[in-house]
């Protein structure tokens, strides 16, 4: 998408009128499909599992579905006018995920809460009703940008802060520093840092856009933008990436690259950005391959797997092998993922191999669902985009919609060994907190920029009319 040739005016304040509830039909209609999918699918698991026609998990799938309704219903006490589809589409990402973290051993994530011990489902059901509850408080509460567009240099030295921290106190984990601990709590400030990121870059695209766009700087036949204006931009990005390779997040690293190039473009339509940054992006892959060993593992393991199918190329191989049982149909909830040796045969399935677990249970057809219901809350997002009142709101709904679609991309791609495998997670169905809550912060903010703004009273009827007439006449 690109945005007009005229800077757009900034939008005049709302005036709040009173809150009335709205009906919100589509929405509904939709997450009542969510509902009886996903109980087809628990009675399809609970079947497999127990060989009982029965929910495999009632009381989990019933939390999680009364979340949605709670969702639902606060949207429309709360009488906003924002997109009906959002909410929808990631209920049934988050119930998908739901389901496979039920269908998967339990042991694989414990988390000791007051003396009781919770599985992993139990554990993604927690992250899935809390991100369900920031998606919603945020698309209901935010009602202006002020305080995202006034602040985006403070916004991108924090999170540059936080990649500070985990490159100081952060813990490795599979040869990549990537969490912060503070006591009991965990998370990844690299998922925080892609929502600041667009933040910083739509407040400062759509403030020098049409410096970007109007004046030019050439470097032989080369035209771009006047550097002055463009080195603030990729110098702050510079910074994030840099930090982002020395701890060896290459998915992280990947996804700013892509975000950063597609929203550069979306603001100065500019083709000569995106060819130039592809180049140095290719030489940049070269050189990490051959200065990092970590990276050139992953470079070697994709290209030729099984040149060493018991170590580096073992997750790839076993990842391929799903794809391949799954065929187009799948074979069915609870029915793929054998044992080998008492073990699971992709290690980390239910952080960095989620589709392809999904992908052998539901075959072609659902993990091309699954990239379709993606899909969907990219082109929500770009509609959103399409309709904003100014370049800021513009170019953050289509950043906040790239971020989801370009992760699901790497993750997806790296699955089926078209990139190689990066560490992201699936948007909503990979397990973890930080992801899950973050990934839910940007819906919430697609909707709160999707609002409409208050309803204006519906016009009186003719037979109201003519009574008052009457009523004046008397």
């Amino acid at each position: 998408m690109t945005v007009g040739a005229t800077a757009r005016p900034r939008p005049a304040p709302r005036v709040l009128g009173p809150i009335r509830p709205r009906p919100r039909w589509t929405e509904a209609k939709l997450l009542v499909v969510v509902a009886v999918t996903l109980l087809v699918g628990s009675l399809s698991l609970g079947l497999t599992m127990t060989g009982d026609v029965a929910l495999y998990d009632p009381f989990g799938l019933a939390v999680y579905l009364a979340a949605l309704a709670v969702a639902h219903l606060a949207q429309v006490l709360a009488g906003r006018r924002s997109d009906q589809i959002l909410l929808p589409t990631m209920g049934m990402l988050g119930g998908i995920s739901l389901l496979l973290m039920q269908r998967l051993p339990q042991d694989l994530v414990t988390n000791d809460v007051g003396g009781r011990t919770l599985g992993l489902g139990q554990v993604q059901l927690v992250w899935l009703v809390l991100g369900i509850a920031v998606a919603t408080t945020i698309g209901i509460v935010v009602r202006s940008d002020s305080w995202l567009r006034r602040y985006k240099y403070t916004w991108a030295a924090a999170g540059i802060v936080l990649l500070l921290l985990v490159f100081v106190l952060g813990t490795e984990t599979a040869g990549s520093r990537l969490t912060l601990r503070f006591g009991p709590f965990s998370g990844q400030p690299s998922e925080l840092l892609k929502v600041i990121l667009v933040v910083f870059l739509a407040g400062y695209l759509s403030e020098n856009r049409p410096l970007l766009i109007e004046q030019d700087t050439r470097v032989g036949p080369l035209r771009l933008p006047p550097l002055p204006y463009l080195a603030p931009m990729v110098v702050m990005w510079a910074i994030a990436l840099g930090i982002v390779v020395v701890q060896r997040d290459l998915g992280a690293a990947l996804l700013f690259f892509t975000v950063f190039l597609a929203l550069t473009y979306a603001a100065t339509g500019r083709i000569s950005l995106v060819v130039i940054g592809l180049v140095l992006f290719l030489l940049g892959s070269v050189l990490m391959a051959s200065v990092f060993p970590h990276v050139g593992e992953r470079f070697a393991a994709w290209i030729d797997p099984w040149a060493d199918p018991l170590d580096s190329g073992y997750q790839i191989i076993q990842s391929l092998h799903a794809f391949a049982r799954g065929g187009l149909i799948g074979m069915g909830l609870g029915n793929g993922l054998p044992l080998i040796g008492g073990r699971l045969p992709i290690p980390e399935v239910h952080t960095d191999f989620p589709l392809a677990a999904l992908g052998e249970e539901l075959g072609l057809v659902g993990v091309v669902a699954i990239l379709a219901l993606f899909l969907v809350v990219v082109e929500r997002g770009l509609r959103i985009g399409a309709a904003a009142a100014d370049d800021f709101r513009s170019l953050l709904a289509t950043g906040l919609a790239l971020v989801i679609g370009v992760q699901a991309f790497i993750i997806a791609a790296g699955n089926l060994k078209v990139l190689p495998l990066t560490g992201v997670t699936l948007p909503f169905i990979s397990y973890g907190g930080s992801s899950l809550l973050v990934n839910a912060l940007v819906i919430g903010l697609l909707l709160a920029l999707s609002d409409k703004g208050v309803e204006p009273p519906p016009p009186p009827s003719e037979r109201t009319w003519r009574s008052r007439l009457r009523g004046s006449e008397g």
